[in-house]
């Protein structure tokens, strides 16, 4: 899955110091992928005060139960990446990727899919013919300066780390939680979990106090370190934390994501992540232009079979700051 909005708003990222242990609350918005089945998501990154965590920086929520309009997500033609690597962890429903680098796998619920984009991929997400709705997470992780440019290239893991405490089980998809680590590939320091909690837990998970984190609420609700948290918004933690007290009486099922803030200024639009205008412009031209150089053909997908870029806003992009933590000069 991916941004299919036909009139992308550029976001400039800046980074700011962590603001130290905070609970902020960041409401879900309702994002149409499209299609004729008009199906929508819950967006919760980028946030206007909050583009990134870590290096996090975008999280949809597919097959939302809150959501007003939901449904299977449609089936996506090939479309370009850069500067990012896509994360795909599917609770329900059945998806088949392609890409540019020559992979074709289908997803089921407990696998992971994760691409890196680097210097350019293209890639495509059909449903699979008969699976259930989709439901699950597609997030999408800034790649630093330093790796923005790496041979794009493709993983899939069936199998990942688990850690297990009475009361929880946390499925660690990528980085490293509480001593557990995922085999999928990190380029910042940083960490992704699914996380379940039992009916009547009361639990305290350690986490790493140089992170900023977030939770993400799939079903249930779980109070953590005293904030109630019900599905849909996102719950902003902020960094200096050692551990995350956890409660839930009926049981909870969310999503941990953080990292070390991100150190870096990004550009996002559409499907791209960059530093500068004139990056996303440049990318937009190669794939407008057909470079098969940067943006390969993908085998089965004749080459008309395209999501086109949209058009570029007619201004160039101003700062806009991140308004949490302390004030820069």
């Amino acid at each position: 899955m991916s941004d299919l909005d036909s009139k992308p708003a550029e976001t400039l990222c800046e980074s700011a110091p962590g603001p130290g242990p905070v609970a902020e609350l960041y409401p879900a918005r309702e994002v149409p992928l499209g299609g004729v089945r008009g199906v929508y998501v819950e967006r919760v990154l980028p946030q206007r005060d909050l583009p990134t965590v870590g290096a996090w920086c975008f999280l949809d929520h597919f097959g939302s139960p809150t959501v007003t309009n939901t449904g299977a997500p449609p089936d996506i033609d090939p479309h370009p990446h850069i500067g990012l690597q896509t994360v795909t962890w599917p609770f329900d429903g059945r998806i088949r990727h392609r890409d540019s680098v020559g992979s074709d796998v289908r997803i089921e619920p407990g696998q992971l899919n994760l691409m890196t984009s680097g210097r350019g991929i293209a890639h495509s997400e059909y449903v699979v013919p008969g699976a259930p709705a989709g439901h699950g997470l597609q997030l999408w992780i800034a790649l630093p300066g330093d790796h923005a440019g790496i041979a794009p290239h493709f993983e899939q893991h069936r199998e990942l780390p688990v850690l297990e405490a009475p009361g929880l089980r946390a499925t660690v998809l990528i980085g490293s939680l509480a001593g557990v680590t995922s085999p999928a590939i990190a380029y910042t320091p940083l960490v992704g979990a699914d996380m379940r909690v039992e009916p009547g837990a009361d639990i305290t998970v350690p986490v790493d106090p140089r992170f900023e984190h977030a939770i993400l609420v799939i079903e249930g609700k779980v109070t953590v370190a005293g904030t109630e948290l019900p599905p849909g918004p996102l719950l902003y933690l902020g960094t200096g934390r050692d551990e995350l007290p956890l409660t839930s009486a009926n049981g909870a099922h969310f999503a941990l994501i953080g990292g070390e803030p991100f150190g870096e200024e990004l550009v996002m639009w559409w499907n791209f992540v960059a530093r500068s205008h004139e990056e996303i412009v440049a990318a937009r031209n190669d794939w407008e232009n057909r470079d098969v150089e940067r943006f390969a053909d993908i085998a089965g997908h004749p080459p008309e079979q395209r999501v086109p870029a949209p058009p570029l806003p007619g201004l160039h992009l101003e700062p806009r700051r991140r308004r949490i933590g302390p004030a820069r000069d």
